[in-house]
């Protein structure tokens, strides 16, 4: 069990009815329980499954998925119909559910036995018959939900449950997400802009500008001792490289990078806020020659880069959608091994069936993915307001599977756009002092980039070793937006297909509302 996933717990409900007596709901009683003892023991669903009984009337159903919805640990159902559960005595309840739903096809049994099999064996195993009844309600009343068919003791069954159960940790942390931009977005960009009030409303996160005015005022009071402080604790996780700057400046804005990464975390804190965005046009004073100056001397690459590596969402350019998911990309990913981050693509390399696109950003990117210890280093930075020497990590991406993903505003719909990608060993870039990554689009270069494009990607996005695309299609199925999958088997023909009869979906959908 994930340490992090202590506070929140998924409750079991089984189905039955009382048709064939209370001896039976015992029995019922013992296999459910067993199963999701077995299941906790397993060590492979990172949340605690918690069996709340057995669900033999309309009113039974009714109150638990009620009790579901006011318990702040509770993130998720799993029902499963141990016997025949008549599904007219779950409308009231899943009409009243607020809370993702799994529905596990299963059997206490594995297999049938051959040589005693009797009516009474058939009548009280009856997931066959009990879930496909279940499942037609569900589907009748529009009920989205996850379902996962298999035996309950395979490490394949276990391993769906568990993707769904990090998608439901993900979305209840979602509705408790603040973002705060310092700053709005910028440049007139389009694509990292989009209508944060209906963003609120089906993805849950809450989008809050904090003036920048404010944010020096923590600055201002910072002292040195914690400055000292938190630039020790930076000697002993980065590799120190002191280069053209020369060893005065270098420490004067690695002190400076601290002095900001200090502030940054007070606001976050006293706030209540998990993500937060810049804009490298909007540092505080502008006039850094001033003796009264209260401004940032440098972007804070180096606090955000830190915050990331702590689960702060982070998205640069007054990018709030991409600081958000990359809150929940990180959050869903406690326990998981490789690391996340947010990216942006930059620069292209063509180079046959290895032809790739360089990820970075100017100094914004998480050390989770570094292949090795970073490097601490100030380096001349000629963008933004501040063009002044600036404190970074320096670093390379490990090699191996992800998946990026963003979400766009349509005017209509959130689209979610996930792909999947190859991360490979770049060349040395020796004059290029920013940390990065090199990735292989799949299912090619040329589909992959141009199915991005197509599907209306942004240049941002939140990036994850260890998520899959079943984790962004189980996401976008609680939420109830649109999933738009790039992968191996995508063509650029089945892509534009997908998009069409999506757009007709959406405009139809909207239509009959």
């Amino acid at each position: 069990m994930v340490k992090a996933f202590e506070q929140f717990e998924i409750w079991w409900v089984t189905g039955a009815q009382l048709l064939y007596g209370g001896e039976t709901v015992k029995i019922v009683d013992g296999h459910s329980q067993e199963m999701v003892d077995g299941l906790n023991q397993t060590g492979i669903i990172p949340i605690k499954v918690v069996y709340k009984g057995t669900v033999n009337s309309s009113n039974e159903v009714e109150t638990v998925m009620k009790a579901a919805n006011n318990e702040n640990r509770c993130i998720g159902i799993i029902t499963w119909m141990h016997t025949f559960s008549p599904a007219k005595m779950w409308i009231k309840g899943l009409q009243r559910l607020q809370k993702p739903l799994l529905h596990f096809h299963t059997q206490y049994n594995a297999e049938i036995p051959w040589e005693t099999m009797d009516m009474d064996f058939m009548n009280l195993n009856q997931s066959a018959h009990g879930d496909i009844e279940f499942g037609h309600i569900c589907t009748r009343m529009r009920v989205p939900r996850k379902v996962v068919c298999g035996y309950w003791q395979s490490k394949e069954a276990q391993e769906k449950i568990a993707n769904w159960a990090r998608v439901a940790v993900g979305v209840a942390d979602a509705h408790n997400v603040r973002c705060l931009m310092f700053g709005l977005n910028m440049n007139n960009v389009a694509v990292t802009d989009g209508d944060r009030v209906e963003f609120e409303q089906r993805l849950g996160y809450h989008v809050d500008y904090y003036p920048v005015s404010s944010l020096m005022d923590y600055w201002k009071k910072v002292t040195e001792t914690e400055v000292d402080a938190l630039v020790e604790e930076y000697k002993q996780q980065y590799t120190i490289k002191i280069d053209e700057s020369g060893e005065e400046v270098y420490w004067q804005k690695v002190r400076s990078a601290a002095k900001a990464e200090i502030a940054l975390r007070r606001v976050l804190k006293d706030e209540g806020a998990t993500a937060f965005t810049t804009n490298f046009d909007d540092l505080g004073d502008a006039d850094i020659t001033n003796p009264h100056f209260a401004g940032f001397d440098q972007i804070p690459g180096l606090a955000s880069q830190r915050l990331m590596a702590e689960g702060i969402g982070f998205g640069a350019e007054g990018d709030w959608k991409t600081a958000c998911l990359y809150r929940t990309v990180w959050f869903s990913s406690q326990g998981l091994p490789t690391g996340c981050s947010f990216l942006e693509d930059y620069t292209l390399n063509f180079a046959g069936d290895r032809s790739s696109c360089l990820q970075s950003h100017m100094l914004e990117v998480c050390p989770l993915i570094a292949s090795d210890r970073p490097k601490l280093e100030v380096h001349f930075l000629g963008i933004g307001i501040r063009k002044e020497q600036t404190a970074r990590l320096v670093f390379t991406s490990k090699v191996g599977r992800g998946i990026k993903a963003t979400v766009v505003d349509l005017g209509n719909r959130f689209r979610l756009i996930s792909q999947e990608v190859e991360c490979i060993e770049p060349k040395p870039m020796p004059k290029l002092p920013v940390a990065s990554a090199l990735w292989v689009p799949q299912p090619t270069f040329e589909i992959g980039a141009g199915s991005w494009i197509l599907a209306g990607g942004t240049h941002h996005s939140a990036f994850s070793y260890d998520l899959t695309e079943e984790y962004w299609e189980d996401f976008t199925e609680i939420l109830g937006i649109e999933h738009v999958r790039i992968n191996k088997d995508t063509t650029t023909a089945s892509l534009k297909q997908d998009l069409r009869n999506n757009e007709v979906y959406y405009m139809l959908n909207k239509a009959l509302k």
